[in-house]
């Protein structure tokens, strides 16, 4: 699988969109790198994870097309993870060239929340070109050729907010984003369904930040704790890659300060445009 980390921000981007802050300041001045949109995740050009308002300057930017997009898993309702309105544009003056239905897979929430920003301009002949498919935690789903295992997150009281296992091939991708430190139980359920993770993708929105309650994010000590346990559940192994994303400006998340703790706890923080192939 070829996994390509097109956004790696939290809600409000690095740097923030209405923030003037020293560290936002300093950053829109370095630029490059250091710019940060809201979190996507593209699996093998087919597969999103979750679709944040930049989704279509991602496909500009990293050349491809969101035609070839079939699937779009989404881990909770939140815009920066769930932008519903580009999806009206799916078909009659606005798109054509595509193959099939584009399916999407989320919770009750995703399901209401894409029923109201689509309400008022959604088309009768665009509606069948986006299928919405409900999901929850604690289920295996055969998708494609993809087999997903869906967790639950720490993140929000008033939905079942998702953690997600691809595998393809025999090659296994968990994404962790939007969570706290989650639910013990999560590390058993993955052994039992035989996930063996080549690469793991967590969420480290306070970077370094530690003394402050920690209810729906992580920082990397939290991380630490995770990735020892995935270890110990013989989830991953010694060759797995951990990588830390989904930073907060308010971790004021330079290429500098990250790779301290790149080099103290063995993981790769990621950038927008960052790929692996797996």
């Amino acid at each position: 699988m070829k996994i390509k980390f097109l956004g790696t921000a939290a809600a409000e981007g690095v740097p923030a969109m209405f923030c003037n802050c020293e560290s936002c300041k300093n950053i829109r001045l370095i630029g490059g790198r250091e710019l940060r949109t809201r979190t996507q995740v593209l699996i093998d050009g087919e597969l999103s994870i979750d679709f944040p308002p930049e989704a279509y300057a991602h496909s500009l930017k990293y050349d491809f097309c969101l035609a070839g997009l079939r699937y779009v898993f989404v881990t909770h309702s939140h815009m920066d993870h769930f932008y519903a309105h580009d999806f009206i544009l799916r078909g009659y003056r606005y798109a054509s060239g595509f193959d099939g239905p584009l399916n999407i897979y989320g919770n009750g929430e995703v399901a209401a929340v894409f029923a109201e920003c689509t309400r008022r301009e959604m088309k009768p002949s665009v509606a069948p070109n986006v299928i919405i498919n409900k999901i929850s935690a604690w289920q295996r789903y055969e998708i494609g050729g993809y087999t997903l295992i869906t967790l639950p997150a720490r993140h929000s009281q008033t939905e079942e907010a998702l953690l997600f296992y691809v595998e393809r091939g025999g090659r296994g991708y968990l994404h962790m984003h939007d969570t706290a430190l989650p639910d013990e139980a999560i590390y058993s359920f993955l052994q039992k369904n035989g996930a063996k993770a080549a690469l793991v993708a967590l969420d480290c929105t306070y970077a370094d930040r530690t003394g402050m309650p920690r209810p729906r994010h992580m920082n990397i000590e939290d991380c630490a704790e995770v990735m020892r346990a995935l270890k110990a559940a013989g989830v991953c192994d010694e060759g797995t890659k951990f990588v830390i994303t989904h930073f907060s400006h308010n971790s004021n998340p330079l290429t500098s300060r990250l790779k301290t703790l790149e080099e103290k706890y063995g993981v790769i923080a990621a950038y927008d445009g960052m790929e692996f192939d797996i």
